[in-house]
């Protein structure tokens, strides 16, 4: 027989994914984004459920009424996380220390056709507005414009790896998966999260992903290991 229904957050009723469901027997399933599992269970079975490694007591098969709807609310407490400590002090320095240092190159712009205000002498004597000589030398300098923007580019993209590291660290993903050596290292490069990830999350959320990466890594790894 099989049971199946959805898990969802006891306070916001929002459905919650991976989340893992097992039986005593051995099987076991991952909530898919919906909430939703379905899973086979024996008749001497039981089940329960597992989320950011805090477990459900577990439910016999003869207590389960309704298996085709057996819905789950789970509390979810953000104290389940373990804390993150962040040097953001030394970030900072480094990376305004780096700006300073290549202040030229972070502050470069193409250069386009701009107009001079030539000083005012006398309101008598009339003024002209000019071209700026400068900008109209530079517009025309193609290698050294494309050198610019290409190292302006490399330096904005150095800077953002280094505060991805700066907040996806090999202390906190070891800590939330247990991972060590190359697997550490290969799970670290497949689910590193982009730059624009990693500003939208703060500590709590940044160590949540980190635990869906390592449910979805440990199921793909049991998946490989069940088919070989």
């Amino acid at each position: 027989m099989s049971i199946s229904g959805t898990v969802s957050d006891y306070f916001s009723k929002s459905p919650l994914d991976a989340v893992t469901v097992q039986t005593t027997s051995g099987n076991f399933v991952i909530s898919d984004s919906s909430g939703k599992y379905s899973i086979s269970i024996k008749k001497n079975d039981s089940v329960w459920f597992s989320y950011l490694n805090k477990q459900t007591m577990k439910y016999a098969t003869d207590t389960i009424t309704h298996p085709q709807n057996f819905d789950i609310a789970l509390y979810v407490d953000v104290r389940w996380l373990p804390e993150v400590k962040v040097q953001t002090r030394d970030y900072r320095l480094d990376s305004i220390e780096n700006r300073q240092t290549y202040a030229k190159a972070f502050n470069y712009r193409k250069p386009t056709l701009r107009f001079t205000q030539p000083e005012v002498i006398s309101s008598s004597v009339p003024t002209a507005v000019g071209l700026d000589l400068d900008e109209l030398i530079n517009a025309f300098r193609f290698k050294r414009n494309r050198q610019m923007l290409s190292f302006q580019q490399r330096l904005i993209q150095q800077e953002q790896d280094k505060y991805i590291d700066h907040r996806y660290t090999k202390y906190l993903v070891k800590k939330l998966t247990k991972l060590d050596g190359k697997e550490l290292d290969d799970f670290m490069a497949f689910y590193r999260p982009s730059y624009e990830e990693v500003l939208t999350m703060n500590d709590i959320e940044l160590g949540y992903y980190v635990e869906q990466c390592f449910k979805n890594y440990s199921f793909l790894k049991q998946h490989k290991t069940d088919n070989n």
